[in-house]
């Protein structure tokens, strides 16, 4: 079978968190696979240097347009290319407009339509109106968790039969406990600090760990305890730099910016623990990261999380800071070394590969003879 695949969002930048993360793991998971398909990989730009290299049964094909690719330029090419793919692929929200092969699209979650108010007007009706068409097109579609497969049955109307879970992983040869005191020192990072890491935003709920932690910091953490927040500024960030300064937390919490992925380790593995407060998430890839470098995780009761963590997580209110700081006490606690065990185990459930052959499974299944 000859499968299409749009992996733009791999190759938008060499920083990759969220959906670049996923698809760039996914399209090097599916490249390890042994299969006697022939994979197209579709990019509006040339390839970068860390995407798989090309072979064969595995082409990249290059369409350069400036606007409306997957309406316009992306369409076109599937109708007249010869031999087309039988299916497409599409590792975004945003599949072809029209194809004239089954589709299949990965939906990472629907929290944009709870907060329009993140977005301009233009940009959220887009999102909301190709996502609706690329789901109601689809053959089948991807969910990376339980509760994302839910919202989209809710939400587009579409069957449980057409949406297959594909629980996402880490980098196991990269994420295990590791110590470089560098790392910490190349930040301005001294320990014990507690550590938050991803993008910044305000779904992550950042100021409400901030509140918390100086809530701890006044008596209930040792004397010189940080608070690190590593991960790139994403958009209305400001308010997040405005609580510290009113918090008088200046020189207590460290911003450090993007990490480099060789650099997550080390920052996670020295962490007395991860904390992820978020309102929502699809899945929550630092959680399983944290874990494997045996660091217990903090983690909000609500979306996907629980999915992740399992029995591993410690589970807070991201609506109350002293349910935050609560957690914290708990991750560094006479317990902790009972919550690392319980990490360690629970990642072992967790593997590129596996999510790969769901991946794989779901597209077969889209010119299987019934």
């Amino acid at each position: 079978m000859i499968i299409g695949i749009d992996a733009n969002e791999a190759n938008l930048t060499p920083q990759r968190v969220g959906v670049n993360q996923y698809a760039f793991e996914l399209l090097k998971a599916i490249y390890a696979l042994k299969t006697n398909h022939t994979f197209v990989i579709y990019l509006k730009t040339a390839p970068l240097a860390d995407l798989p290299k090309a072979r064969s049964g595995w082409e990249y094909r290059v369409i350069p347009f400036p606007k409306l690719w997957t309406q316009t330029r992306l369409p076109w090419d599937l109708f007249t290319r010869n031999p087309r793919p039988e299916v497409f692929l599409s590792l975004t929200h945003y599949a072809p407009r029209i194809a004239p092969m089954p589709t299949v699209v990965a939906i990472m979650d629907l929290g944009f339509l709870q907060t329009p108010e993140q977005f301009t007007a233009k940009d959220f009706n887009q999102l909301k109106s190709w996502t609706r068409y690329s789901v109601k097109n689809a053959r089948k579609v991807i969910a990376i968790s339980e509760h994302t497969r839910k919202d989209i049955m809710r939400e587009y109307g579409k069957s449980s039969a057409d949406i297959v879970i594909t629980p996402l992983a880490y980098e196991q040869k990269l994420f295990k406990p590791t110590t470089d005191v560098k790392v910490l020192d190349k930040y301005g990072i001294t320990q014990p600090y507690i550590l938050f890491l991803g993008s910044l935003r305000p779904s992550k709920n950042i100021e409400g760990l901030v509140k918390a932690f100086a809530k701890l910091s006044l008596k209930d953490l040792p004397l010189g305890t940080q608070l690190v927040i590593a991960g790139k500024k994403a958009w209305l960030f400001e308010q997040i730099f405005n609580e510290v300064k009113q918090l008088n937390l200046t020189g207590k919490v460290v911003f450090t910016g993007f990490v480099e992925e060789a650099e997550k380790p080390v920052l996670m593995s020295m962490a007395q623990a991860l904390v992820l407060p978020s309102f929502y998430e699809g899945f929550g890839i630092p959680v399983l990261e944290a874990m494997a470098c045996g660091t217990p995780v903090v983690v909000s009761d609500v979306a996907s999380l629980p999915e992740v963590a399992g029995e591993a997580g410690i589970y807070v209110n991201p609506r109350s800071p002293d349910s935050i700081a609560a957690g914290i006490m708990k991750a560094v606690g006479p317990e902790r070394d009972q919550w690392i065990k319980k990490g360690l185990a629970r990642v072992k459930l967790f593997n590129w590969a596996k999510t790969a052959r769901a991946t794989l499974k779901a597209v077969e299944a889209c010119t299987a003879k019934t």
